[in-house]
């Protein structure tokens, strides 16, 4: 797949790749460290609550739906098995949170939208989302932002009004400190025209990921979905993808089906007006394993092997 030539004529380009949030920190164990991921969870003897009545509810909540997909049907193609009766990856935000988060958090990007897994095992249906101290982790945003709290809050309502009977399971993970990194960073100094700049890229980006795998079940222009009604004006662009890999989360869904908590995960891109500076993160897989308590070898090897994919991509679209 051919580079953005273009976009080198056009564009004087500085790239530095950074792990974010610093140096890493080494992996630590707490016996009272909050849980990053939640799974809310009903008996549903009369098959009554469906992904679908749950979307609804969500959306009837106030937070827009994405997507939701049914994951069974392309596993069912790909690997001739499933691993849970229902198994769905869905993706939301609520709109006017979303906005004031990301103009105080420019990097709250990497979750929106927000996304949840949906499955059934017997007669119950299950719900994974990320708890309040796991959205703080997750986009580095202090827990005791009043947004944050009214987000988090948010979504157990709509959990809640999704499934009236339902609980939420205690869990034991051992969430520990990521010994890598929080989120994969990119920069790059432009000095072309951002939405030409952003055009290339999201070309090439796209050209690049899909032969080798990648889905995009969600792309979001920021400045013309959300900042344009809200007012702000704080960006040249600010876009987000939704990045999803079948033979990832299959492996991953099997024994840590609550990792749609995480998946499909959001990449964000965006520049602020009066800087020449282009942001491209997402969230590191470390995140993942460590507050999941992951253990299964090939799930490990195949999220590692996806971010290794992504960044080999970013790098060249960006040097």
């Amino acid at each position: 797949m051919k580079k953005i030539y273009s976009l080198l004529v056009a564009t004087i380009l500085t790239v530095a790749f950074t792990g974010c949030m610093g140096d890493a920190k080494p992996a630590e164990f707490k016996a009272d460290t909050p849980q990053s991921v939640q799974i809310f969870t009903s008996k549903n003897i009369d098959g009554k609550i469906t992904p679908k009545t749950i979307g609804a509810a969500f959306e009837a909540s106030g937070l827009k739906m994405g997507g939701n997909n049914n994951m069974n049907n392309p596993f069912k193609l790909r690997f001739n098995k499933t691993h849970y009766n229902t198994y769905h990856l869905a993706m939301f935000r609520d709109n006017e949170l979303s906005v004031k988060l990301v103009k105080k958090y420019p990097r709250f990007g990497r979750l929106v939208p927000l996304t949840m897994s949906i499955w059934s095992e017997g007669d119950t249906m299950n719900v994974s989302t990320l708890t309040l101290e796991g959205l703080a982790r997750t986009a580095k945003v202090p827990v005791t932002d009043p947004d944050l709290i009214a987000y988090a809050a948010k979504v157990k309502k709509a959990l809640k009004a999704a499934m009236p009977n339902g609980e939420f399971k205690p869990l034991n993970h051992k969430v520990l400190e990521p010994t890598a990194t929080y989120e994969i960073n990119f920069t790059a100094e432009i000095d072309s025209d951002p939405e030409d700049w952003r055009d290339d890229f999201e070309t090439e980006f796209e050209g690049e990921m899909e032969p080798i795998g990648f889905l995009f079940p969600n792309y979001t222009n920021m400045n013309e979905e959300l900042f344009e009604e809200a007012g702000v004006e704080d960006f040249d662009f600010y876009i987000t993808y939704s990045i999803c890999k079948f033979d990832v989360i299959f492996p991953v869904s099997k024994e840590t089906p609550e990792a749609g908590a995480y998946a499909p995960c959001s990449m964000y891109a965006y520049k602020k007006k009066g800087e020449n500076t282009v942001h491209i993160g997402y969230l590191g897989v470390d995140n993942w394993i460590k507050t999941l308590d992951m253990t299964d070898k090939e799930a490990i090897a195949k999220l590692k092997e996806a971010e290794g994919m992504i960044n080999k991509i970013l790098t060249e679209l960006t040097e």
